[in-house]
């Protein structure tokens, strides 16, 4: 690690500050040697202004966040556009203190030459590191490099094919890139030829003596990357990819993120597109409550609300030990990148109201997401009473609560389970969905539901379980060969609940377009395959029928006529059904009211009546 690598960003800005201070006193120095150098000293109390106004400006358009190691021609606009307005402040600020003796001649020329020498300052950063530092770094003899090829010749590639040229402690040698756009093959990218498509993987692959490839096209779709790895395979070629772009907004890729291929590449999701402008506005500066925040979901909705700089974080879940690990990880985070957003570990259950009480009082949250939940459905399906109280009765304290303390918004995490709902989770969570919008009617809180299918390597879903398999040796279980999920990754779904805060309207509920449901006996398949091992010659698929209150397939929505598009094209609104609320409000709190007392078979009996009461007929 370089000394550059050292420097936290508060150092970092703290150095271009003072930097920019300096070149804006030498740019007024030199311009008014070449213009008027007897009138310096008679000026000499407007220069800590110009400086002031300059540095103002600079930070105002983000100047010192920018990583110049990555600059780019944007990066470079934004810095000019930066420069231009700070002397156009200046000018207005004379004028307003009536400083007409100012030669207007020395703003123009020090624009001229501040832009230059901050310019080539930034510039300078990145060659610095580029070509000093890379060229220092420990060298990989040019004889011990592996020969590698790039798969895609676009952005993600030519990043890759720039990282591997200028860091020579690689121990890549790049040959060439493969491209199945016809019309690029010939061209040079970095001094690096396009030798073909993928057709000509095996001729080119023989030629180069090529050992490894890096699959570097973060959008391709999941049969599209089971096709270069069937080829890469065939041509005895090794291979990686570059991590999807929705996993990495606002990163980098690099030669350091390059991984195997997992089982959401073959998911074949598109690229998650987030309007960050539109989040910030709402999750900047607030204080924030995550219920379930040790959970797969709520630990994700920490990691991504936190990159907009809330006040407060509260992390809210039954789970001490779950708990701890998020709240350690997110302040690791917050040392690393020197924030000053105040983590609060809250260890408390959704079901003790009075405990809840007490939180909302002493932080006044502003916007909550609610993401504490059961949701094992074979298991939940013999605990009816423990499902009730935490995810009826529970998410029912949160709604009141934060009715009560005047929260500005509430997202309820929800599932597709509550579809057409044939388990008492998925009752449950259509009951959730209820309450929210029997809730915003008369609320000045914002209630919006969120509604999407399974999430991959969540706790206790099926990718975990066959890796877990998978590693003892088998067999993988599988409840049905017909069996199929919605399924998206953690990041891009969190993503995309964020976004639809932002979108929704009070009592809205939001369903996120998980693209095509997957079958569960492909996926297994994937698995075996992505370990480098064979079904029925290193793993068995055994099936073992479907557990109590599952189904065969899920669905998002009760009627797709009744949704309707928002801005975002992967974020949905659901129009409300009409139904009897005051009925279904009486009856959800005599359930809530009554259930320790009933037996288990009359309080299924009750939930189905419930939600049979708030969905159109099954389609």
């Amino acid at each position: 690690m370089s000394i550059i690598d050292k420097v936290t960003p508060k150092q970092r800005k703290f150095v271009l500050i003072l930097s920019d201070s300096i070149f804006t006193v030498i740019t007024l120095l030199l311009a008014f040697l070449i213009i008027q150098k007897d009138s310096i000293s008679s000026h000499l109390l407007l220069f800590p202004l110009y400086v002031f106004i300059r540095v103002f400006t600079f930070n105002s358009y983000g100047v010192y966040m920018f990583l110049w190691r990555y600059a780019s021609i944007r990066e470079m606009v934004i810095l000019a556009k930066a420069v231009t307005m700070s002397s156009f402040l200046v000018m207005s600020s004379l004028f307003i203190l009536k400083a007409i003796d100012f030669p207007k001649s020395i703003l123009l020329i020090e624009w001229a030459l501040n832009l230059i020498l901050i310019d080539s300052s930034r510039i300078f950063l990145r060659l610095f590191r580029d070509y000093v530092i890379s060229k220092n770094a420990t060298r990989v003899h040019k004889k011990d490099r592996i020969n590698m090829l790039i798969i895609g010749a676009g952005d993600a590639g030519e990043i890759i094919a720039r990282e591997i040229q200028k860091v020579s402690s690689l121990r890549y040698n790049l040959v060439g890139f493969i491209d199945d756009k016809e019309t690029k093959t010939g061209q040079i990218i970095h001094q690096t030829p396009v030798l073909g498509t993928t057709k000509n993987i095996f001729e080119i692959v023989k030629q180069y003596n090529v050992k490894e490839a890096i699959i570097a096209i973060p959008s391709a779709s999941g049969p599209v990357i089971r096709r270069i790895m069937t080829l890469c395979e065939q041509a005895s070629i090794k291979f990686k990819t570059t991590p999807g772009l929705y996993s990495i907004i606002g990163g980098k890729v690099s030669v350091s993120q390059l991984r195997e291929v997992r089982i959401e590449d073959l998911l074949g999701r598109e690229v998650v597109d987030i309007n960050l402008n539109s989040i910030a506005a709402y999750l900047s500066d607030s204080v924030i409550l995550v219920t379930g925040a040790g959970g797969s979901i709520g630990a994700e909705l920490c990691r991504q609300t936190y990159r907009f700089s809330p006040a407060k974080l509260l992390l809210l879940d039954n789970n001490e030990n779950a708990v701890y690990h998020i709240h350690m990880e997110m302040e690791r985070l917050k040392r690393k990148e020197g924030s000053n957003v105040e983590i609060v570990p809250i260890v408390g259950d959704i079901r003790n109201k009075a405990r809840l009480e007490e939180i909302f009082a002493l932080y006044k949250p502003e916007l909550v997401f609610h993401a504490a939940a059961y949701k094992h459905v074979p298991l939940m399906e013999i605990h009816v009473k423990t499902v009730i109280e935490n995810n009826i009765a529970g998410t029912k304290n949160i709604l009141d609560l934060s009715d009560k303390y005047n929260v500005r918004e509430l997202l309820l995490i929800s599932t597709d389970k509550a579809v057409f709902p044939v388990n008492s989770m998925g009752i449950s969570k259509r009951i959730g969905e209820v309450m929210m919008e029997i809730k915003a009617e008369d609320s000045k809180t914002k209630f919006t539901a969120v509604r999407f299918g399974n999430v991959l390597g969540s706790q206790g879903s099926v990718v975990p379980l066959f890796k877990k398999q998978i590693a003892e040796g088998g067999p993988i279980t599988v409840t049905h060969p017909e069996v199929t999920r919605y399924f998206m990754t953690i990041p891009e779904a969190i993503s995309l609940i964020i976004q639809a805060g932002a979108l929704s309207k009070s009592g809205e509920i939001v369903i996120l377009d998980m693209g095509k449901p997957v079958n569960i006996l492909t996926l297994a398949k994937d698995l075996i395959h992505l370990s480098g091992l064979e079904e029925g010659k290193d793993i068995d698929i055994e099936y073992i029928g479907m557990r109590p209150g599952e189904k065969m397939n899920e669905d998002l929505f009760f009627d797709k006529k009744d949704l309707e598009k928002t801005k975002h094209k992967k974020i949905f609104i659901s129009k409300p059904y009409n139904y009897e609320k005051d009925k279904v409000k009486s009856s959800i709190d005599q359930l809530i009211s009554d259930f320790q007392m009933e037996k288990e078979e009359i309080l299924k009996a009750k939930l189905r009546d419930i939600v049979q009461n708030t969905q159109p007929e099954q389609k």
